[in-house]
Order: structure tokens, then C-alpha cells, then sequence
């Protein structure tokens, strides 16, 4: 049984990266599953409506699952503290404007607003994954760790030199990468210009619990290199950061964001909550 729930669960995520439609024969051998395995799945699948079957009799995924997460956002509170932040943001932009949530080692994308009216337009797949090291969202989550905890989880997503989507201007030695850390540290947002994608760049700035301190997630902006120039990226920082703030302190009303600090290691809540607790009852710190 377990078994096949991993399978079934290994098809939805091929179809959702694939984006269109696979014939069974394509789905069964990049799964390397039989084919009269992958035929009874993808039937399962498609009586529980979670997939369906083309005019030409290929698979796609369904819209129940778009249903279940769009539902899962709204009762988490998510998309209503979110969408006001990201809409003033991205009008006074006027690029791309992106949350991020923190989930185990990944950043998933679950909110936007298009401040592009004309011209280029940057709109990624929305629930994507991107790679940590090389993009402006991971860079300025790995900077709130210490160096040596960026590098093993970007090691145990492939590392610096992993195959994949990647722009001409990704770090390629450890060297670089802990520049790039230690460059958003300083400037408190992260940048990458052209590391992910060739012509696009994009910043971002953590989101923290306001009062756990802990970060749970990353506003993006992001849009064409030929209009975020660095002058213009450091004219949208003030804006970027108080956006990042305000998602912060709107926090507190989401119970998505609860569920996440109550499931974050007790030992990283309490090395944060603790100090913030002694601060507010004006205790004397020590050096």
C-alpha cells in the first residue's frame, strides 16, 4: 500500500512540474513504473478526480487539487494578510511582487501581485521551488543562518554546482555563494541578477515572526535586468523591507503562520522568544 501511495503521489508531482499533458507510456518510464502499475494509478487517480485524460488521451492534472490548496490558503489565513501587502507593493514598483513561505528546507510561492503594466512582464509558476543558493529569495533565507548551516542544506539539495535551471551568473564556488551571504546580510535583502534566469533579476527581504523573531517566509520583487538597474534596486529597498515588516507583524493573525512556529525545533523558538521576553520586562542584558 505504501507503495503505490508513493507512486500515485510521484505521478501528481510529475504532471504539476510537467505542465501539460504525458501519455502513460512517458509517465510509467520517467517514473521507471511498470506500465500496468502506472495504468491502475493514474485510474485511481482519475476516479478521485484528482487527474483526467485529454481529448488525445493524455493525463493532466485536475482541478480538485488547485481547489484544495487555494482552500487550504484561504481557512490558513495566508491569502488575506498577504494580498493587500503584495498588491501596494507591487504597485509602487511596478514589477512582480511574490510571498514565500517557509516549508521544512524549501521556499514555496503561494501569493502574488503584477505591478507590469506593459512591456515585460516576469510571472513564474506559482507553488514553485526554487534552488536556494542562486536565487535572491534563498540567498536572503540562507543569511539568517550561520554559514556553515546554509551550506549543508544547500548541500542536501545538490549543492553549489547542481544540474538544473540556472542563469550565467550563479555562484559557482563556495567562495562566491558565502560573498553573496554576507553582502544580504549587510544590506539586510537579498539581490541575484541573472543567477537564476538569463535578463531577470529580482530581490527579496525576509519575513520574521514579530515576536518569535524566527523567519517564516521571503517577499520577492522581481522583473526584467534592463529595469532593475542598481540604482533602482536601491530605490525599491525601503519599500521591499517595509513590505517585508508589515507581512511580519500581519503574522500574527494567521493561523498558518501559528502552526508553523509551533512546528519549528523548540530549542530555535525558545534561543529567540527568550531574549525577547527578558527585553520587554527590562531585565538588565549581559554582555
Amino acid at each position: 500500500m505504501a507503495g503505490n501511495l508513493e507512486r500515485a503521489l510521484a505521478i501528481i508531482e510529475l504532471l504539476s512540474k510537467q505542465g501539460g499533458s504525458m501519455q502513460l507510456a512517458a509517465i510509467a518510464d520517467t517514473l521507471n513504473i511498470p506500465r500496468s502499475g502506472t495504468h491502475r494509478l493514474l485510474a485511481e487517480l482519475s476516479e478521485q478526480g484528482y487527474v483526467r485524460q485529454d481529448e488525445h488521451g493524455e493525463y493532466v492534472l485536475a482541478l480538485k487539487l488547485v481547489s484544495l490548496a487555494l482552500m487550504w490558503l484561504s481557512t490558513g489565513g495566508v491569502l488575506d494578510i498577504s494580498q493587500p501587502v503584495l498588491d501596494r507593493l507591487a504597485a509602487a514598483s511596478g514589477e512582480l511582487a511574490r510571498l514565500g513561505v517557509v516549508e521544512d528546507d524549501h521556499i514555496i510561492f503561494v501569493d502574488k501581485a503584477q505591478g507590469a503594466k506593459s512591456g515585460l512582464r516576469y510571472d513564474p509558476d506559482m507553488g514553485s521551488q526554487p534552488p536556494l543558493h542562486c536565487t535572491a529569495s534563498g540567498q536572503i533565507w540562507l543569511s539568517t543562518m550561520s554559514d556553515e548551516e546554509a551550506l549543508e542544506l544547500v548541500s542536501r539539495q545538490g549543492g553549489i554546482g547542481k544540474a538544473g535551471p540556472r542563469g550565467p551568473k550563479a555562484p559557482k564556488t563556495i567562495q562566491q555563494f558565502l560573498q553573496d551571504l554576507n553582502g544580504a546580510r549587510k544590506r539586510g535583502y537579498g539581490i541575484a541578477s541573472e543567477t537564476y534566469e538569463a535578463g531577470m533579476t529580482s530581490m527579496a527581504a525576509v519575513v520574521r515572526h514579530p515576536v518569535a523573531g524566527l523567519a517564516v517566509g521571503v517577499i520577492t520583487l522581481a522583473g526584467p535586468t534592463s529595469r532593475l538597474s542598481d540604482a533602482r534596486i536601491e530605490e525599491l529597498a525601503p519599500a521591499l523591507l517595509e513590505a517585508a515588516s508589515d507581512m511580519g507583524a500581519a503574522t500574527l493573525s494567521s493561523p498558518y503562520f501559528k502552526r508553523s512556529l509551533r512546528m519549528m525545533p523548540v530549542a530555535a523558538v525558545a534561543a529567540v522568544v527568550k531574549p525577547v521576553e527578558a527585553k520587554r520586562k527590562g531585565r538588565p542584558r549581559t554582555a
